[in-house]
């Protein structure tokens, strides 16, 4: 029989038919669409802890694998800054991915002790808590020595270093674009409203840095390098059988 379709009017239509090949293919592309990158950037007003102000620029892309419904996740973040009486402009970046080489690090703040610059960041993730060697407090501290960025231990984080004084939620879709719709640089008082925006009680250790080891949902990452998970033998150590009859 003749599929006449629909008529409007004088027109007429017919549903589309897609072939099973063609729509398996349109949904392999939208759950598995690794090749689109997309960057943009910003500039964000840093106060830092004397008083000083500082232009930090920051820029990230997105890609990599995703489902349907959810957003394409943080590729490689970068920031650069001139710190003061320094003269020339400082780069961090962090790559995020399940990649052992990925750094995987969300930064927290930048700051500039004496001559010295810091940066204060946290793993995102259990995978990357656990590659940088779980620390607790949950943070991973950097100290620029003149010629690259080195790793300090968090118990040297200056005590002048508080808190955080970038925007920390930069890697959602949403705060990403209020802060590009900035045409020059974000001001600090929006940092803070920014970050003041995070009521979870679980996270403001990112926005007031604590000193002494704490319970958060990073610290409670299965250590995968554990005996539990490593070990090839049985949680719970089970008895061999007997033949022998019991004993009365």
């Amino acid at each position: 029989m003749e599929d006449k379709g629909m008529t409007t009017g004088d027109r007429r239509w017919r549903w589309p038919r897609l072939r099973p090949a063609l729509g398996i293919s349109i949904l392999w592309v939208c759950v598995n669409a690794s090749e689109a990158v997309s960057a943009v950037s910003w500039k964000e007003e840093v106060l830092l802890h004397d008083g000083r102000k500082m232009i930090v620029e920051r820029s990230q892309s997105r890609g990599g694998r995703r489902e349907i419904g959810q957003e394409t996740p943080v590729a490689k973040h970068t920031l650069w800054f001139t710190a003061p009486d320094a003269g020339r402009t400082i780069e961090w970046e962090s790559e995020f991915g399940l990649e052992v080489e990925k750094s995987s690090l969300l930064p927290l703040a930048i700051d500039v002790v004496g001559t010295v610059p810091y940066l204060v960041a946290t793993p995102a993730g259990c995978i990357a808590y656990n590659k940088w060697g779980r620390p607790n407090p949950p943070y991973v501290l950097f100290r620029f020595d003149g010629i690259e960025w080195r790793r300090a231990p968090v118990a040297q984080m200056p005590s002048e270093i508080k808190g955080a004084n970038i925007v920390i939620g930069a890697l959602t879709l949403t705060t990403e674009r209020r802060l590009t719709a900035h045409l020059a640089a974000v001001p600090n008082q929006e940092i803070v409203l920014l970050n003041a925006e995070a009521k979870n009680p679980d996270v403001l250790y990112l926005q007031h840095f604590v000193r002494q080891p704490i319970n958060v949902a990073q610290t409670a990452c299965p250590d995968y390098s554990s005996q539990r998970y490593t070990s090839p033998k049985a949680p719970f150590p089970i008895s061999p059988k007997s033949d022998a009859p019991p004993t009365e």
